[in-house]
């Protein structure tokens, strides 16, 4: 198959990308793992923020951001996502996305507050703000004729011209190598200019807010084609996830606290005022951490967040849908507090881009939390996820636009799938017992909080599994739980490679043999070409503290 645009992943941004360019006469194909509009961003609560009201500036709402990023935000790339947010939201409302109005039904929107916002900036669709963004964007694509979607497809791999040619010099990427998840089969598809959208890598982790599809493909992918990958150590642990044994990955909103909610102890004892001036409303590590700690401090298998103070009528106007979910295993929220646990929630590195959404491989472009624009540093700021998504998903498709209108820009011709001598595989469980195993250390070793040992542990145990998987992808027939599985690995891999060459403690990283934060902010990146090593002032520290990597 052929286009001038492939776009990998069906959220937010592969969406708004595909509408932008189709709009200006471009063809697009639209991989979606599932059906539309399954995706990371039909998932969302809370909102999208955005400067709207006249009490609010760009000033502070950039200040915010940056105080959230402790010291990792790049300014140029915030300014430019904030002054752009007002435009992209009224797109938004043009295509049809119908934000909740103030309480008395007049033309205002009803903004809502969340956690290291100084105003009421959060535009929002009650508390499915992302299934009902989905829901205008999935209408507009269906009917766009130049928008081709195949659902149930995952792309393998990238096609680059090194790959092709590795003599070659610049380097560019023409389109990918795709499984069709029914059919059982691999298509090759070029592209003049492709879009990774596909989302994060929660699903790295034993307990996630995410859906299943979020198994960091379109970083692994990029990191094999040669692009930089940067600060990958920075997940967010979501400090509220519904705990309850048949609740799987539900969020349960950071709007709550911004609406009053507190967070108690079992005993009903609040605490987080002794972790932050801001208490409930301070920035969601600060929040993670704090559950964490006492979880682990008093052996509580979750703690509760209680808005049962406020008027019933309120909350299930409000928070339909969480009030909805909640009442559906025996929880009133409106009279009995909610039990949460933290949950893997967001990937604040990815592939590294430029203002425009563009990778250092030329004609990819990487757009949502794929990336890593320098927006969010090394902490996310509520509700700021979507607001990215759609800036650089339009910034890529009007530079994409430009990009395909060179005579030059035609796909060379591609080779076919080449299945070598790989045979199909009787041995799955071997699949389902490594993604576990994946999933369970990296939780326990590389979680909300880390030490030198659990990292060398992690690295150990990624590096002889990553080898294992190689030689499982090559002996056998691609499916679509080994791509998964391969991407899986990939993604775990450098997040620990990450965390280790941090020396530090800084927003979403917390290493307790590292607990203070470093003078000078600077990004980690990791490069394919350059081999990572554990160094001897690490190996150092684990001989310090009585360890051996792997040791117990």
């Amino acid at each position: 198959m052929e286009a001038d645009c492939l776009v990998i992943g069906g959220g937010l941004a592969g969406l708004s990308f595909a509408l932008r360019v189709a709009r200006s006469g471009a063809t697009v194909i639209v991989l979606n793992k599932d059906r539309l509009p399954e995706s990371a961003t039909a998932y969302a609560q809370g909102g999208i923020a955005s400067v709207w009201s006249a009490d609010d500036s760009f000033a502070s709402h950039v200040e915010d951001t940056i105080r959230a990023g402790a010291g990792l935000c790049k300014p140029s790339t915030v300014e430019l996502v904030v002054r752009e947010g007002p435009d992209r939201i009224r797109d938004l409302i043009e295509m049809g996305t119908r934000f909740s109005r103030d309480e008395e039904g007049g033309e205002d929107y009803d903004l809502g507050m969340e956690g290291g916002h100084r105003h009421r900036r959060i535009l929002h669709a009650s508390d499915a703000t992302g299934s009902e963004i989905m829901r205008a964007l999935t209408d507009a694509v269906r009917n766009e004729p130049r928008i081709r979607v195949l659902e149930h497809h995952m792309a393998i791999d990238l096609i680059t011209q090194r790959k092709l040619d590795p003599l070659t010099g610049e380097d560019d990427c023409w389109g990918a190598y795709v499984f069709d998840r029914q059919a059982n089969r691999v298509t090759t598809i070029a592209a003049r200019a492709t879009l990774l959208a596909a989302g994060g890598a929660g699903k790295v982790y034993l307990y996630t807010s995410n859906p299943d599809i979020a198994s960091g493909d379109g970083i692994a992918m990029a990191y094999r084609a040669g692009a930089p990958i940067a600060n990958m150590e920075f997940i967010q642990f979501h400090p509220t996830c519904l705990y309850h044994p048949h609740a799987k990955s539900f969020l349960v909103s950071e709007a709550l606290r911004g609406e009053g909610a507190i967070l108690r102890r079992p005993d009903g004892a609040p605490f987080m005022h002794a972790y932050h001036p801001d208490a409930e409303l301070a920035p969601r590590d600060v929040v993670a951490r704090a559950i964490d700690s006492e979880m682990k401090m008093h052996g509580y298998e979750n703690v509760l967040l209680d808005i049962s103070h406020r008027d019933a009528d309120f909350l299930r106007r409000r928070f339909p849908t969480i009030y909805e979910r909640c009442l559906g295993f025996g929880i009133d929220i409106a009279t009995t507090p909610i039990p949460v646990v933290p949950a893997a929630h967001y990937c604040c590195g990815g592939v590294m881009t430029d203002l425009d959404g563009a990778t250092p491989i030329r004609r990819l472009y990487a757009a949502g939390e794929v990336s890593m624009t320098g927006l969010h540093g090394a902490n996310r700021l509520a509700s700021n996820s979507l607001l990215e998504a759609i800036v650089f998903g339009t910034r890529a498709a009007n530079h994409a636009v430009r990009l395909i209108a060179e005579r030059a820009a035609v796909p060379p011709p591609l080779p076919p799938w080449n299945p070598g001598q790989a045979v199909d595989s009787d041995e799955s469980v071997v699949v389902t017992q490594t993604w576990e195993e994946i999933r369970r250390f990296m939780w326990n070793y590389v979680g909300i909080v880390r030490s030198n040992r659990r990292l060398a542990r992690a690295h150990q145990r990624i590096s002889a599994l990553r080898e294992e998987i190689r030689q499982y992808y090559w002996d056998f027939t691609v499916t679509g739980d080994l791509i998964e599985l391969r991407n899986l690995a990939v993604v775990a891999e450098l997040i620990i490679c990450s965390a280790i060459k941090r020396r530090e403690s800084r927003g979403l990283h917390y290493n307790i043999d590292y607990p203070g934060t470093a003078h000078a902010p600077v990004d980690t990146v990791l490069r394919r070409a350059e081999p990572f090593h554990l160094d001897g002032q690490f190996l150092a520290s684990l001989q310090r503290r009585g360890a051996r990597p792997g040791g117990s």
